[in-house]
């Protein structure tokens, strides 16, 4: 068999031409990998395998991104795409009291784009190196302005909340559950009957990653959640706790309402932006302040081993938690261990 030599010339041509088409001899020998999708063919993809906290915060922009996006392929989608709508997003913002100049609306296109190819690298769909929101640098963080409340200033919008609106006792059990448990908004909307002990003044918790955590309360909220719960028509064990008049389940829709009107009544309320999480803040302050920082971690749900190594060793039990819970209200609970009561929030 004659072997003959490729004409130099020829070779020449074709270097040139794969360069100008940006393909290399490696691509060429490369065995083909899945077929590229549209952005609009595989956020479907993406949708499905987000928890429900994930579609609700990304929801917005990943239907943004369809819209702008959706007939390009995975691999079509430049940074500056990215960066240009994160300019547009943070520039349209919806202004609030307590908004920083859409700053936080353009970190959440960067998070959403990042969500989509972060799933699309796992599927094998594109290499980590060619993701176009992972070379978008997000901007700094920057500090968070809530605060605890003071002793009065929850007095007042417990007050608020108590004697205006068509549901106080749906509002009061609200303010009463998160400030005795510092759980997010999240933890008390999937709490179910079946998740209330109310024998041992407990309150199973689902968060934030799905973490699962048995929570105590005093007993007399455990009481007043389970009456609320049976008046209003929760049965099975699956049947939602918190529920409207006509036994429907509360969405987060009562919390904005909640806050608007309590901000009505209380304007410094609205000033500084003041919602639920404020109470987290309000009662894991108090809890770090008087009982120490590994009892406030265990007490927040916080289950990271993020921070110094210490954290490894400081980890507090159930116990604790209830003993702290009794000191804050100044009522008795089951588990907790005798202990000086000093005043809580």
């Amino acid at each position: 068999m004659v072997v003959v030599s490729a004409d130099p010339a020829r070779v020449a041509t074709a270097r040139q031409m794969l360069a100008h088409l940006g393909v290399t001899l490696a691509d060429l020998q490369a065995e083909p990998g899945p077929g590229l999708l549209t952005l609009a063919e595989y956020l479907p993809q993406v949708v499905a395998e987000a928890g429900p906290g994930t579609r609700r915060t990304y929801g917005t922009y990943w239907q943004r991104m369809a819209d702008v996006w959706g007939d390009r392929l995975l691999d079509a989608v430049a940074a500056s795409d990215i960066e240009a709508m994160q300019r547009q997003a943070a520039a349209t913002a919806r202004s609030r009291r307590n908004s920083r100049s859409g700053r936080h609306a353009g970190e959440l296109v960067i998070a959403a784009a990042r969500a989509i190819y972060n799933r699309a690298i796992a599927d094998g769909l594109i290499d980590p190196a060619a993701s176009p929101a992972h070379r978008v640098v997000k901007p700094r963080r920057l500090p968070s302005t809530r605060r605890a409340l003071t002793p009065d200033e929850l007095k007042e919008i417990n007050l608020a909340a108590r004697t205006s609106g068509n549901d106080v006792i749906l509002d009061a059990l609200l303010l009463r559950l998160h400030t005795e448990t510092a759980c997010r908004r999240g933890g008390a909307l999937g709490l179910r009957l079946t998740d209330l002990n109310t024998g041992r003044g407990l309150v199973r918790l689902t968060e934030k990653g799905t973490t699962l955590r048995w929570q105590p309360i005093t007993l007399d909220l455990a009481a007043h959640l389970d009456d609320h719960a049976r008046a209003r028509g929760a049965v099975l064990p699956t049947d939602r706790l918190l529920r409207y008049r006509n036994g429907r389940p509360i969405t987060s829709r009562r919390y904005d309402h909640l806050w608007k009107r309590i901000g009505e009544l209380l304007p410094w309320v609205a000033g500084q932006g003041i919602s639920t999480h404020w109470l987290r803040h309000t009662t894991l302050t108090w809890v770090e302040r008087h009982y120490g920082y590994g009892i406030a971690r265990a007490y927040a749900g916080h289950t990271d081993s993020t921070g110094p190594a210490t954290t490894t060793y400081i980890k507090a039990d159930l116990q604790a938690v209830a003993t702290t819970l009794a000191a804050m209200t100044g009522q008795p609970h089951p588990l907790a261990a005798a202990a000086d009561r000093v005043c809580g929030p």
